[in-house]
């Protein structure tokens, strides 16, 4: 939450710069990928001409060539080179010159002829901000709407130098030819007006248009009918043009958006005299080498102030409104809120959140640069987000290690790894009140063949050989209940659900059966209802009539001749995969019958011929002895004695049953279970 805090701060008042670096440079990738095309805007054409000097000769027969050609207005970037004045060189003369005063009293001032010049034409002189000089008398008027003047964040200069009187005079305006890099250096704005002293002057765009439109004044808005006015103060809000109202910052800066190839603006200076054609134009001259960065690489000052032209007459400049940072800071706050929230149920769904958002917020903010000039920044509030998230995941990660741990504490080894780490993530699945659940429950005893002959050996050698089998067990998924000299039982469908509990026990049975090498081990696996929960003092267990009859079920298995002995509730759960036989039907929980399975084998065996023919057999063998017609059973024995796979300890216990049944008639409402203990 902290670095969301820091985000949404850094957005709404760029702490350390943070955010108006990094939107600056995205804006400027906007600006590289999709350039304003060049075009002659508001039918005001812009051409710009670079000399390599402005001297005063030169510029006559410039400007009297431009205005041959029918240019429009004549635009001069950079003050003029004249040479020393009569009157500074009269000064300059010893005591007893009176003879050349008096020649040089008789010459012209510099600046006469191109005064003459300019007189012809209309032409804008260059105001140049910062330099000791003489006071500048701007003949533009600034005039605003609003009710409280918005001018007080325009930038300033404590000094400034306007042309000499007889240019100012004859000059149809004079204006600020000043630009506004940003701290990077790159010139991405372009202000309206400049404050010298106490006075304003007009930059250089906002003056050319003004004058090419022949209008007396420069109007602009006031944005005091922005409610964030009442937050960061009031200032200027746009630009009023014919084509409509050019939005600026608050200090009245234009965000420009440049033409993709200037070199169509450029003039030949040795081709003026060609026949070409300047009807209308409006001619920017300047400096060659006089080069600035914007967001396309180098240009000159004098194609800035072509660009900043054309963007006020054709209305095509970018903005970003006082209501784009409390947006992203708000939709930062949001998505951030939202991701830390979604941690809860995993790293997933945060990072998706995350991913998601970013490419919502690129696509609006590509959408808003390419079809309204809408300057929108999704680069801070991704990069805040993405910190966010890594602080956050990290935060989750160090929680889901440490509810591991615990877990891993509390349950020691008698859940899976995998389980462990399930719960870590989501602890909200561990339920450790008590509650009925359905499980399938396995108890596996193991002998050692050789435990009579060594019973010093027998301790050493199950603990190797219940370790393996053991971890059979937590590979798929069961939960240790618990550990005795000679075994174990584990169950599945808890603390976590498993939708194939019965399948997974049975594949684990197999499993520990094919491991348990030349030790003698039987297990007994049965399915249903069960209490389960915390127990004090025991972490998680089941408790249940199921839990006894996997028990005695086990204890059993020996007296069949099977290693594997699976209760009803168990085969009916898992007979697709596996194969089954029923072996006896005996007395469970509350005396009701359950009918007991041998587990032969995986879905191989149980589509082998071999098995199928023999479990046709065997099954035609237990409804025989439920009908009592014992002459059958006898004779379906003796046909499943001859098959392969036979198991004849088996078929001896059902003969001696057959014999007792025989003795002992079991009567008309036998329920086919046999409750007879047979010594």
């Amino acid at each position: 939450m902290l670095l969301l805090a820091l985000g949404v701060a850094a957005i709404l008042f760029d702490g350390f710069g943070i955010q108006s670096r990094l939107g600056n440079r995205l804006f400027d990738a906007y600006q590289r990928h999709a350039a304003r095309p060049f075009a002659d805007l508001g039918g005001l054409p812009v051409r710009v001409l670079e000399l390599p000097a402005l001297d005063e000769d030169r510029l006559v027969e410039i400007t009297r060539a431009l205005t041959g050609q029918g240019a429009r207005l004549i635009v001069f970037t950079a003050p003029v080179q004249s040479g020393l004045s009569p009157q500074s060189l009269a000064a300059r003369l010893p005591p007893g010159s009176d003879v050349a005063r008096a020649a040089l009293a008789k010459l012209p001032e510099p600046g006469h002829d191109l005064a003459d010049a300019i007189a012809e034409t209309k032409a804008i002189l260059p105001v140049m901000l910062g330099e000791t000089g003489r006071e500048p008398h701007p003949k533009a008027r600034f005039v605003y709407r609003g009710t409280r003047d918005p001018f007080a964040r325009v930038p300033g200069f404590g000094a400034a130098s306007a042309p000499p009187p007889v240019l100012e005079n004859n000059a149809a305006g004079v204006a600020a030819p000043n630009l506004l890099p940003d701290p990077d250096g790159v010139v991405r704005r372009l202000p309206v007006a400049w404050r010298a002293g106490a006075a304003l002057v007009p930059g250089m765009a906002a003056e050319a248009l003004r004058i090419a439109l022949d209008r007396p004044d420069i109007t602009v808005i006031s944005d005091e009918r922005d409610p964030l006015s009442f937050l960061s103060g009031i200032g200027i809000a746009a630009l009023e043009t014919p084509g409509g109202r050019v939005p600026t910052g608050k200090n009245g800066a234009v965000w420009l958006r440049y033409a993709a190839d200037a070199s169509q603006r450029m003039l030949n200076p040795e081709a003026l005299g060609s026949g070409t054609s300047l009807k209308g134009a409006i001619v920017v001259v300047g400096i060659k080498g006089d080069v600035v960065k914007m967001p396309l690489g180098l240009t000159s000052t004098a194609n800035v102030i072509g660009d900043g032209i054309e963007n006020l007459a054709g209305n095509t400049a970018l903005s970003r409104p006082g209501w784009t940072r409390p947006v992203e800071a708000l939709v930062l706050a949001a998505l951030g809120i939202a991701m830390l929230a979604l941690l809860r149920f995993g790293l997933g769904w945060a990072a998706a959140l995350a991913l998601a958002a970013t490419a919502f917020m690129a696509l609006g903010s590509w959408y808003l640069y390419a079809a309204q000039s809408v300057l929108t920044d999704w680069l801070t509030p991704a990069l805040f987000l993405a910190l966010t998230f890594a602080a956050g995941a990290f935060a989750w990660l160090q929680d889901r290690q440490s509810a591991y741990d615990g877990l891993r504490l509390i349950f020691s080894d008698s859940l899976p790894a995998a389980t462990l780490r399930k719960i870590a993530r989501r602890p909200e699945l561990l339920k450790m009140e008590r509650e009925t659940r359905t499980v399938t429950y396995l108890v596996c005893g193991l002998h050692a063949a050789d435990a009579k002959d060594d019973p010093s050996g027998f301790s050493p050698a199950m603990q190797r050989a219940l370790t393996p089998l053991i971890d059979q067990i937590l590979s798929r998924g069961g939960t240790l209940d618990r550990m005795t000299a000679d075994g174990f039982a584990a169950f599945w469908n808890a603390p976590l659900d498993d939708a194939d509990h019965a399948r997974h026990a049975c594949e684990a049975a197999e499993a520990i059966a094919a491991q348990a090498g030349d030790a003698v081990l039987h297990a007994g696996i049965a399915t249903g209802a069960v209490v389960a929960g915390g127990v004090a003092g025991h972490g998680y267990a089941v408790q249940g009539d199921v839990v006894s009859f996997a028990q005695r079920i086990e204890a059993m298995a020996e007296r069949y001749a099977v290693p594997l002995v699976a209760s009803e509730g168990t085969r009916r759960l898992a007979d697709r995969s596996f194969a089954f036989l029923e072996i006896d039907t005996i007395a469970g929980p509350k005396n009701a019958p359950i009918a007991l399975y041998a587990l032969a084998g995986n879905q191989v065996v149980r589509a082998s011929p071999k098995f199928r023919a023999l479990a046709v057999f065997h099954d035609h063998i237990f409804q025989a002895i439920r009908k009592q017609n014992w002459r059958m059973a006898r004779d379906l024995i003796g046909q499943c004695r001859r098959l392969s796979g036979a198991n004849q300890a088996l078929y001896d216990l059902h003969l001696a049953r057959i014999a007792f049944y025989e003795r002992n008639l079991p009567g008309a409402d036998w329920d086919g279970a046999f409750r007879a203990v047979l010594e």
